[in-house]
Order: structure tokens, then C-alpha cells, then sequence
């Protein structure tokens, strides 16, 4: 508690000026119409979850996950068996075009090391293509590490605002005697960051006189109607599995 405490103090009070271009980027891309597409590999995809399709979150929203390829692309199952599949290339270009990406979109992709092939070939593609991107990922783990794609860059390289989340090298912040550490705090600090982008989107459309497109919560009176109401606005471009 000590040591998350201490990382959510100063991961939700800092980098008040990155959160907020965060927030300009993402508003000025729903604002056109666009919807806010989120990517994590292993569990950074906590993070798009923490994003797309949850009560209190923005309806605009797209979660892309490595299982796409079999859920939307037809290849089996077997093409997710090597747990190596992350840190090559191939799948972030299989992932680009079955998503129901248009030009509008933002990107929002996490990471804690920021170096593996999938993460970083997908922020490659995301800025040819002219998309916004958010980085959300650990400096501290990023710089001890080589990146792993061919370029040799990482994701905070590339990506147009660029937010720590804290966490350090290795994630896992309480030591055991002989070596290695456990209680890992990424997700923890990354939800933070999002939910704190999303509410000043919220604000910044607020602002602008829209009436922000807010999920409720599934389970509370009227929730499944109002949420079945904003999705079809975006019929086609946001997907909710399971």
C-alpha cells in the first residue's frame, strides 16, 4: 500500500501538461467524428479495456486485441499459441487492417516496456497512417531496456504525447531475498491515467457545448437502452466481444 500509494500520488498529480495535450487530441478526434481505438499487448491490454467499453467511459471507443486475428481475421486459434507472437511485426499489420479504423481515429497504446515488435510496429503504422497517438508506458523500464523491433525505436519514441506510469524496472516493486520482486503496479497506475484523460475529455466536450457520449453501467435501471442508443452512432466502428 506504502509504495502504491506513493506511485499513485505522483503518477495522478504529474505530467499535468502531457495529460492534458492527451486530452486536446483525443476531444479534437471525437469531436470530428472520430473514435478513440486502444491497444495493449499481455496485460497493457487491461489498459484498453480500461478504455473501451466500460461504464463511465467515452461510447467512441475500440479496443484492438491480439485475438482479433482469429476473431476477425479467420486464422486459427493456433496462430495465438506462441506467447513470442507480441514481440514480432507481422501481427500489428494483420491487426491495423481488420480493425474498423477510419481517418478521424485516435490511437491510445500501452506498454510497459514499450519495446516489443507488436507495440512498436503498430505505432509505426499508426503515425503513417496520421493518426494522434497516446503512449502510455514505464520510462524508468523503457530506458534500461533494448527495443526489440528492427527499427531499434520504442513506443515513447514515436508516439505524440508520451505518459509515464511509474512503474519501475521490472514492474514489480517489492524485492524477495536471493532476487526478483513481486507486486507489480503498472496496471494499477495506467487505469489511473486513463480514467484521468477520459474525464478531461469529457470536460474539453463539455466545454464545446456536445453532450459527451457516456456509457452507464449495464446493470442499472435503463443502462442497457442508453448505451444500445449511443452505440448505434458508431455502428460498425467500435466492437464489443467478450
Amino acid at each position: 500500500m506504502t509504495r502504491i500509494e506513493e506511485l499513485v500520488a505522483r503518477v495522478g498529480r504529474g505530467q499535468q501538461e502531457a495529460k492534458s495535450r492527451a486530452a486536446d487530441l483525443l476531444a479534437t478526434s471525437i469531436k470530428g467524428g472520430g473514435v478513440i481505438q486502444a491497444f495493449g499487448c499481455g496485460h497493457s491490454e487491461a489498459l484498453a479495456m480500461e478504455i473501451a467499453g466500460r461504464a463511465g467511459g467515452l461510447v467512441p471507443t475500440n479496443r484492438i486485441a491480439l485475438r482479433d486475428i482469429v476473431l476477425y481475421g479467420g486464422e486459427p486459434l493456433e496462430a495465438l499459441a506462441d506467447p513470442m507472437v507480441e514481440r514480432g511485426t507481422e501481427i500489428a499489420h494483420k491487426l491495423y487492417q481488420l480493425a474498423p479504423v477510419k481517418p478521424d481515429d485516435a490511437f491510445v497504446i500501452a506498454s510497459n516496456s514499450g519495446i516489443n515488435g507488436a507495440v512498436v510496429e503498430m505505432a509505426l503504422l499508426v503515425k503513417e497512417h496520421g493518426h494522434p497517438l497516446i503512449a502510455i508506458t514505464s520510462a524508468q523500464h523503457s530506458a534500461g531496456v533494448e527495443s526489440r523491433h528492427p527499427s531499434g525505436r520504442k513506443l515513447g519514441d514515436i508516439a505524440d504525447v508520451t505518459l509515464d506510469n511509474g512503474a519501475p524496472y521490472g514492474d514489480a516493486t517489492l524485492p524477495i531475498p536471493g532476487g526478483g520482486a513481486v507486486g507489480a503496479v503498472s496496471s494499477i497506475t495506467a487505469a489511473l491515467l486513463a480514467q484521468q484523460i477520459v474525464v478531461e475529455v469529457v470536460e474539453r466536450l463539455l466545454a464545446a457545448g456536445i453532450v459527451p457520449p457516456v456509457y452507464l453501467s449495464d446493470n442499472v435501471p435503463g443502462g442497457k437502452e442508453h448505451n444500445a442508443e449511443l452505440e448505434a452512432r458508431y455502428a460498425g466502428r467500435i466492437r464489443r466481444t467478450a
